[in-house]
């Protein structure tokens, strides 16, 4: 019996992309033993407000950019495609219907305080592994009580990913930009560029 490919998903507005992410997704791989990183920038998340967020076009470039290169990343159009709202239950029962694999789905460690509040939440643990990321060393007693509640609770497979500790958002980016100060360092140069050509999160 062939063995099932194992993806992780990496999802996100990506409002912009920057190395954080990029370091996030390269630990999961590694230390999950992963064979490919899936790129999922959102269309129109269920929790955010529309009016921050760059045009499809333009964060589906920007991820395109900051991944090249790497065999192992690839970016999927899936939730740019879909209509209203993006659900990650969706996406899973999507994803399951397109290809036989295994899911890991990648998350800050703090959406693991909130996670059952998402839809179908007991659904998502069953159609994925849920790899949480450890920000900050102070708060993992905390992620670990809180990984062992959801694995009793129902059953969910969980992760907690030790990765270096970037203090970069894409808000704070965001803000940067419309201040015109300095990006640079904090994002791949080809993203940054992009930024440049196309005057994004410009006041």
């Amino acid at each position: 019996m062939a063995k099932m490919k194992k993806i992780g998903i990496m999802g996100g507005t990506f409002n912009p992309i920057h190395f954080a992410h990029l370091i996030l997704a390269e630990n999961a791989l590694q230390q999950c033993t992963l064979d490919e990183i899936m790129f999922l920038p959102s269309g129109y998340p269920a929790y955010k407000e529309q009016n921050e967020i760059a045009p499809d076009v333009d964060r589906l470039a920007m991820v395109q950019a900051a991944i090249k290169g790497n065999s192992s990343f690839y970016v999927s159009t899936l939730e740019l495609e879909r209509k209203g709202p993006t659900y990650t239950i969706d996406t899973l029962e999507e994803l399951h219907q397109k290809n036989k694999a295994d899911y890991y789905f990648i998350l800050g460690g703090d959406s693991l305080f909130q996670i059952e509040q998402w839809k179908e939440c007991e659904k998502v643990m069953k159609l994925c592994h849920l790899v949480a990321a450890v920000r900050q060393q102070d708060g993992i007693f905390a992620l670990e009580k809180r990984a062992e509640e959801l694995r009793k609770k129902y059953g969910a497979k969980i992760t907690l990913l030790n990765t270096p500790y970037l203090d970069i958002s894409s808000s704070m980016l965001r803000k940067r930009i419309s201040l015109g100060h300095s990006i640079r360092y904090l994002l791949p140069e080809a993203v940054l560029s992009y930024i440049k050509e196309h005057k994004l999160y410009q006041k």
